[in-house]
């Protein structure tokens, strides 16, 4: 919607591509100025501020707050997105990679939002969106460290969101279904039949095919925008009916 975020400046992470670049793209057609963090910024969407940062070091994330201030003077809208994947069982992984998908997926977004928070409690319009998953709230085989660190994505952002309403900032967050972005493409294609195993994907959602990425940002755009003003503390699904939905296998 041209003119919603117009005057805000807004902080992606993971921005550079896939769901994160999807949702830069849509704040930008919203009227903000739109930074993207990332590890890789050599291929950033068309108009942003590409800033390189590492969500796992605290002195990256808080010099890349710093640009951004530096450069626009304000921080409105945090949409807390980078993250990664892990497939496995509960014993199928070292404490190494417990402690590795954690340090991206929830201490990233601690370490994120802690550098923005002095900046967003000066906003009018302060929101922080944080991407969590299906995986938090249905048992995907499998899956298990990702699960859990999504799982705690979704905790944190209710908390959050209770521990900053009196000041102004609004804390939400998405869960998106199984969706077509590069982690889930590498997936399909290191699987024995690419083809059978998107179609399996694909079933699993009520909606019959994996969630887009415009998609996602759709629903981050929605929770981020000003006029948003009494919503908080939700984890909004985007997920073609996986959570909620019970239907009848299609004859």
């Amino acid at each position: 919607m041209a003119g919603q975020f117009d005057g805000l400046v807004a902080v992606v992470t993971g921005g550079a591509s896939g769901i994160g670049a999807a949702i830069a793209r849509r704040l930008l057609s919203g009227g903000a100025r739109v930074a993207v963090f990332d590890r890789d910024v050599s291929n950033p969407p068309d108009g942003t501020l590409a800033v390189r940062a590492d969500v796992t070091d605290d002195a990256s994330v808080r010099a890349a707050v710093d640009r951004v201030l530096a450069e626009w003077g304000r921080l409105d809208v945090l949409v807390n997105n980078a993250g990664i994947g892990s497939q496995g069982d509960v014993s199928g992984n070292s404490d190494d990679e417990w402690h590795r998908v954690f340090d991206v997926n929830v201490l990233g977004l601690v370490r994120t939002t802690r550098a923005a928070l002095p900046a967003l409690r000066r906003s009018p319009s302060a929101a922080i969106v944080n991407t969590g998953s299906i995986a938090a709230t249905a048992g995907i085989p499998q899956r298990a460290a990702y699960s859990a660190s999504k799982g705690a994505v979704h905790a944190l952002t209710r908390a959050m969101a209770a521990d900053h309403l009196a000041e102004g900032i609004r804390v939400c967050a998405v869960a998106p279904g199984t969706a077509d972005t590069p982690w889930v493409g590498r997936l399909l294609d290191s699987a024995d039949d690419p083809a059978a195993e998107r179609a399996a994907l694909e079933a699993r959602q009520p909606h019959g095919r994996l969630v887009s990425a415009d998609e996602v940002a759709g629903a981050v755009a929605y929770l981020a925008a000003p006029d948003s003003t009494s919503t908080t503390g939700i984890v909004l699904a985007v997920d073609g009916g996986m959570q909620e939905l019970r239907l009848r296998p299609r004859s």
